[in-house]
């Protein structure tokens, strides 16, 4: 089974190439599915769906041709089938603050609720071994490293907080029942939790399994676009995600050589080969600007001729490992590919197993080997796109 993800900044032609990259999966035979990552949905506008067809689906996935599906998430969907009594108590809060009620179980969908949702999707899908292709149509940059992040971020709080939390309440609830009209959550908000949480158990290793999941990202021959494409590279590789292909969309044909489009031609052209330059080995696609909107399935099945050629989306276009774990003598090391860095954007903490790599706003806990847990990080430096981080001697008693 094969997972890719298509990623980059809003308007660079995410959901087209994903879209197109659907459309020739199906035609080889593989069953396809498109999902919509992104809250502002518009696979339906790509396929020129009617609209009322998608109203009608609510959330499921719809097939629009022989082998494909498409399927935009429905959060109101969601929150009955998967977050009733979560959505139930936030609400019930929010209108006790005095926020009107109608306004108050808006306000309680939540940010991550529709990316758990997704993902509840995907690990079943997998298990089901229902396709052969899944086609993640991102959100923008920052909520496309949400997504991924999620199932970490989510591990972590089960482990470390979840059951403390749901003690102390279970404590706390008679005493601050005679006391505040303020509820604290029930029995079933946290059964809820942990049922969601186990029915997302194994969609990390999915996702950081580079022969099934890759990540490509989108892009367009500009300046800033460039470096936010730089930036999604980074976060990605952080979270062991395994990016196969960078494609460059909507390059300018060489008949605008001349007149009002040269200079942005020129631009264009400059940024193409610094493009192939910052991520080579990665292939590189270039995607010509095409003369009309790309809607509907021909002109779908023409976008993936300009992106693929002769190759198939499904392959896997490029393989590497974000980061691994050796032993030089008696020194272990741990290198983490995030190409584009300087030492003053990267901050290194270890508590306990764990090491904490914070890039930014993000971060990363990446747990260690036994044997490297019980040493401290003695050394770290930035060589050929890599951060080498060096452990030293085990603990003094």
């Amino acid at each position: 089974m094969r997972i890719i993800l298509f990623a980059g900044k809003g308007g660079v032609g995410k959901t087209s190439i994903s879209a197109a990259s659907g459309v020739a999966c199906a035609k080889k035979g593989l069953k396809t599915l498109i999902m919509s990552l992104d809250a502002a949905h518009s696979l339906v506008d790509s396929f020129d769906l009617d609209k009322t067809l998608m109203d009608r689906n609510r959330g499921k996935p719809l097939r629009v041709a022989k082998n494909l599906s498409i399927q935009e998430v429905d959060v109101q969907e969601e929150i009955t089938k998967n977050w009733g009594d979560v959505h139930k108590y936030i609400s019930t809060l929010l209108n006790i603050s005095g926020i009107d009620e109608v306004l108050a179980e808006e306000l309680a969908i939540l940010p991550g609720m529709e990316e758990v949702s997704s993902l509840l999707y995907i690990n079943r899908y997998v298990a089901q071994k229902r396709y052969d292709v899944i086609l993640l149509d991102c959100a923008p940059t920052g909520e496309s490293i949400r997504f991924v992040s999620i199932p970490t971020s989510l591990e972590w709080y089960m482990k470390k907080l979840f059951n403390v939390e749901r003690r102390i309440v279970k404590v706390a609830r008679p005493i601050t029942k005679r006391l505040y009209e303020v509820p604290l959550p029930g029995d079933e908000y946290f059964a809820n939790i942990q049922r969601l949480f186990d029915r997302l158990e194994g969609v990390d290793s999915i996702l950081s399994n580079p022969n099934i999941t890759t990540v490509r990202l989108i892009t367009n021959p500009e300046k800033i676009i460039l470096k936010e494409t730089q930036r999604a590279y980074m976060y990605f590789s952080l979270y062991k995600m395994c990016i196969d292909a960078i494609v460059i969309n909507r390059i300018f044909p060489d008949a605008v050589n001349n007149g009002y489009f040269a200079r942005w031609k020129e631009t264009q052209d400059r940024y193409i080969k610094e493009t192939e330059q910052l991520f080579s080995p990665i292939p590189v696609f270039k995607v010509p600007m095409l003369k009309d909107q790309v809607v509907g399935m021909g002109e779908l099945s023409k976008l993936a001729i300009e992106i693929y050629g002769a190759r198939s989306p499904e392959e896997i276009l490029y393989a590497d490992t974000p980061y691994t774990f050796r032993k030089v003598g008696k020194d272990y090391f741990l290198d983490i590919k995030i190409p584009f860095l300087t030492k003053k954007e990267v901050e290194l903490s270890k508590r306990n197993e764990e090491l904490i790599v914070r890039i930014g706003g993000f971060k990363r806990h990446v747990l260690l080997p036994r044997n490297i847990a019980a040493r401290q990080p003695s050394g770290a430096k930035i060589e050929h796109g890599k951060v080498i981080i060096k452990f030293g001697g085990k603990h003094g008693p």
